[in-house]
């Protein structure tokens, strides 16, 4: 299947007033559990790469053309995401590649240069049909706009909007980056107030911290891109440890990784079920 374009699965799942589940890669095994996952359930998905995944790698094109490939195979609907670019060049990178869409974070800048940086990437963007998301807020590693503490002004999220011509929007509810647990709490009331203020559909980063039935109601008060990384991460290495534990002996690594993909798999297909994520029709 051709690959998708982001801003078509999203803007879909805006109508239908349903979730789209955007999963991080790390590694090839990740990109083909996703895949497979949203394939069992018959739902689109995007497959994000970060900053942070392209500096482990030492390069974005061989890691990303890998995801692209896996992308263009699958049965479903595929998007594949730049997540948290802070450099415009990794973004053109992107862009060059194929990739459908970026997420630029220039919220370390001050206000009035974010929005200037931001739409200048958004122009260089649009004029080759990528969908740009951004970020509102000073994030400080992990554990910034994305605090517990943190909460997103919709008027300020709006005039953003409107000063960078950005496609979606992140914003801080309660959620916070790389969490372990899933015990965040979200204010809804602050979502759907974004949702009555923000022209574009709103992003939820640090979903790994949101319990199952919050991040369902999440989706219904005005959350649509959902990004869920570390989750993920847990129950694939979970797997791994399970596989090496049974049997200290094995030096295959498809004898562990394996698992830990099939894992992976089986939590992205009851996750997109959680997300409410839309089935495709023909």
């Amino acid at each position: 299947m051709p690959l998708t374009p982001t801003g078509d699965i999203v803007a879909t799942a805006v109508t239908a007033n349903q979730g789209v589940g955007a999963f991080n890669v790390i590694q090839l095994e990740h990109a083909e559990a996703i895949v497979t996952g949203a394939e069992e359930v018959g739902c689109p998905v995007v497959l994000q790469l970060s900053e942070n995944a392209v500096r482990y790698h030492g390069a974005l094109a061989p890691v990303g053309a890998a995801v692209l490939a896996v992308a263009r195979a699958a049965a479903v609907p595929v998007a594949v995401h730049l997540d948290h670019a802070t450099m415009p060049e990794l973004v053109e990178e992107a862009v060059a590649l194929g990739f459908a869409s970026v997420m630029f974070d220039a919220s370390l800048l001050a206000y009035d240069e974010n929005v200037r940086v931001t739409a200048a990437v958004v122009a260089r963007c649009h004029a080759a049909d990528v969908w740009v998301e951004a970020e509102l807020g000073e994030v400080g590693g992990k554990d910034g706009v994305h605090a517990p503490g943190a909460r997103t002004d919709p008027g300020e999220a709006a005039a953003f909007v409107a000063a960078t011509g950005v496609d979606a929007l992140a914003v801080a509810v309660g959620t916070s980056h790389a969490m372990t647990t899933r015990d965040a709490e979200l204010d809804f009331d602050l979502i759907a107030e974004l949702r009555a203020a923000v022209p574009v559909p709103l992003v939820l980063h640090g979903s790994s911290g949101v319990a199952d039935e919050h991040l369902t109601l999440a989706v219904e008060r005005g959350m649509t891109k959902i990004n869920i990384a570390t989750h993920l991460n847990q129950v694939f290495t979970a797997a791994v440890r399970r596989s090496l534990a049974e049997n200290g002996e094995l030096v295959d690594t498809r004898r562990y990784l394996g698992p830990g993909r099939a894992a992976m798999a089986a939590e992205v297909a009851r996750l997109l079920q959680v997300l409410k994520a839309l089935v495709p029709t023909a």
